[in-house]
């Protein structure tokens, strides 16, 4: 299985001998470092190690950018996509969308992404900033379905157009089992004993959990889902405020008998548990990464679970949610106190 420690992202380059100058940002996409979060666990007074993967130190800034690299790289390596002649369209609220738009600028590819409107308002921003066709389709009407349907009328309308689904293709978990599980077990020296982490496609989940159970099948796997949506928990489909996380649907790719526990954290705990990480720990962070932080916090809080490690993501960076309520108080603080001069 070495051939699973994959990708080296920047570490490869530091441990080349001359130049460390990267051929193309794709070759960046790969390591991230584990951090412990030490001020909260002792304010907590939680007995377990709670250890976060800081994905905000992809080259874009999120976890998506591995998912988007093996899409394409997948779809390539099957002959289905060819760059300047294939257009790839996509199904986002953002991350992945970004992920995809600059893989897809370095490999000559055009991209459309297919919104949720009236969410996400940084996240669109950046799309087009990256030459990205960025298509809205009203949430209200059919849901996650009317977002697929905008793309079959794409597919109808144009010619070579390829479905990046993140939901349905196996490369999405495929990239976690080839990177980040071998990543995490590396850098943990194989003493994971639990790994939490949100589901949106399920890919990171999945991946990762099949990975660190083939090193150890004792290893217990935790996903996290909004407590408004708790969908995989049975529940209805619902609105919730944690995004990137919880789409209202069971993914395809997910693979739910892996999965020993769903924890559920609503969009308040998420946000505090954000706000918590940068106050406290100076991890500047997006929302669903609050709300794993806020699940491992309930995990660690067992008495069964004390002295474990406790893993889990820390999917994309905060400044992509500047526009969202997660940053809502102090954008009103700042706008006021420079309204005043």
């Amino acid at each position: 299985m070495e051939m699973q420690e994959g990708r080296k992202g920047i570490p490869s380059l530091l441990s080349s001998q001359g130049e460390c100058i990267a051929s193309n940002i794709t070759q960046l996409i790969g390591w991230t470092p584990l951090i412990e979060l030490k001020n909260i666990a002792k304010k907590d007074g939680i007995a377990a190690r709670l250890v976060g993967k800081i994905e905000p130190y992809q080259p874009l800034s999120s976890v998506k950018d591995r998912s988007a690299l093996r899409l394409i790289e997948d779809a390539e390596e099957r002959g289905l996509i060819l760059p300047g002649i294939t257009t790839l369209a996509g199904v986002t609220s953002g991350n992945l969308g970004i992920g995809v738009a600059f893989v897809a600028a370095q490999k000559g590819y055009k991209f459309i992404a297919v919104m949720p409107a009236k969410l996400s308002i940084d996240k669109q921003i950046l799309l087009r900033y990256l030459g990205v066709e960025v298509i809205l389709v009203d949430p209200a009407l059919n849901g996650f379905q009317g977002l697929l349907d905008r793309v079959e009328e794409l597919k109808k309308d144009m010619e070579n157009v390829f479905f990046i689904d993140q939901f349905t293709n196996p490369a999405n978990p495929d990239a976690h089992f080839r990177w980040t599980g071998p990543e995490i077990w590396k850098d943990t020296a194989g003493k994971v004993d639990i790994f939490v982490a949100a589901s949106d496609s399920g890919g990171t989940v999945t991946g990762v959990g099949r990975y660190l159970k083939m090193k150890n099948p004792s290893m217990k796997l935790i996903c996290v889902e909004p407590a408004e949506s708790a969908v995989i928990s049975g529940g209805e489909p619902a609105f919730h405020n944690i995004q990137g996380i919880g789409p209202g649907f069971i993914p395809e790719i997910l693979d739910r008998p892996q999965i020993d526990e769903i924890v559920t954290v609503t969009t308040q705990e998420a946000m505090d548990m954000a706000r918590r990480l940068a106050r406290e720990e100076g991890l500047l962070v997006g929302i669903s990464s609050g709300a794993n932080a806020a699940a491992c916090l309930k995990v660690a809080a067992r008495e069964e679970n004390k002295g474990k490690m406790i893993v889990t993501m820390f999917s994309s960076g905060g400044e992509r949610y500047l526009n969202s309520e997660l940053f809502a108080q102090v954008k009103e603080e700042c706008v006021s106190i420079n309204n005043a001069f």
